[in-house]
């Protein structure tokens, strides 16, 4: 028999599962609400979520918005959102992560108090991604984004840097680009870094890799604009070479399923324990029906 095992602690963060619950509870009240942008990166639950009345928008229909509900996720938004929302009458309900709430404040901080226009601010993370966009709106705009080693290569090292980082990246990497730059740093200039990584994320990961590690076959869910859903599905795929990634049951190629003894099934800090479930349930089917 083979055995198909949901990993525990797999599923939605603290931050995902309050934005998700304000939606919900503003939802029963009956009234109009809106999110700016999807609420989280997986289809299924943002589905889910719009049968239920959630209608999600992009930037420039909310600043045609006025007298109405806005949910801010739990990535964050720039001080713009909140200027909008304010001169158009929009209530805002606000689910951003207090992680991602406390480094955009961080950020605020040091671009206030910054002296000189030698000082660089740094943000290891995903170009246009949503918390970023956040974290980039604290400093004007000024701010420079890196996501690989090839882009902090292109740095004027002869400036200070201080170096943030997005909630969900690798902690490998962000201490890779750390010795860079501290290599590469002019004696002229001064380095600082903020681990400002999540550790409900980074935690995940010597996790996964023992739950990846005890199976014949992984199945990783995850939506495929996950950002921390290609972080963990590449550990995974570190220590067993047979995981593939998913976002619905659909997508199971019922061919990987022989000669295996074990199953695992795993997800990002986006994914829903329900759709987990519904993939663990498609698989029983499979094997029991074969």
């Amino acid at each position: 028999m083979i055995r198909v095992e949901i990993d525990e602690s797999s599923g939605f963060c603290f931050g995902v599962v309050t934005a998700i619950k304000k939606a919900e509870e503003e939802l029963k009240k009956g009234e109009t609400l809106y999110c700016l942008g999807d609420i989280v990166h997986n289809s299924k639950e943002v589905e889910r979520l719009k049968e239920m009345g959630l209608i999600t928008i992009n930037h420039e229909d909310f600043q045609k918005l006025h007298n109405t509900k806005v949910l801010l996720r739990a990535h964050g938004e720039p001080p713009e959102t909140y200027a909008i929302a304010k001169k158009n009458n929009i209530e805002i309900i606000d689910a951003t992560c207090p992680v991602v709430l406390k480094l955009q404040q961080r950020i605020k901080q040091q671009y206030g108090t910054q002296q000189s226009t030698d000082k660089q601010i740094i943000i290891y993370g995903k170009n246009g991604h949503a918390e970023v966009l956040g974290l980039v709106g604290q400093t004007s705009g000024k701010a420079i984004v890196v996501e690989k080693l090839e882009e902090v290569k292109q740095l004027d090292f002869s400036k200070s840097i201080r170096l943030y980082s997005q909630t969900t990246k690798s902690l490998d990497e962000f201490q890779e680009i750390v010795e860079y730059i501290k290599e590469h740093i002019s004696p002229e200039a001064s380095f600082e870094f903020y681990d400002t990584i999540c550790r409900q994320v980074a935690n995940r990961m010597p996790h996964i890799h023992k739950f990846a590690a005890s199976h014949d076959l992984i199945f990783f869910v995850s939506g495929k604009k996950s950002s921390n859903g290609k972080v963990l599905f590449n550990e995974c795929r570190k220590v067993n070479p047979n995981s593939h990634l998913i976002d619905s049951p659909n997508e199971i190629n019922s061919g990987l399923l022989e000669g295996v003894k074990s199953i695992g099934i795993c997800g990002a800090t986006s994914t829903p324990k329900w759709l987990m479930e519904e993939v663990q349930t498609h698989i029983n089917n499979i094997i029991n029906n074969s």
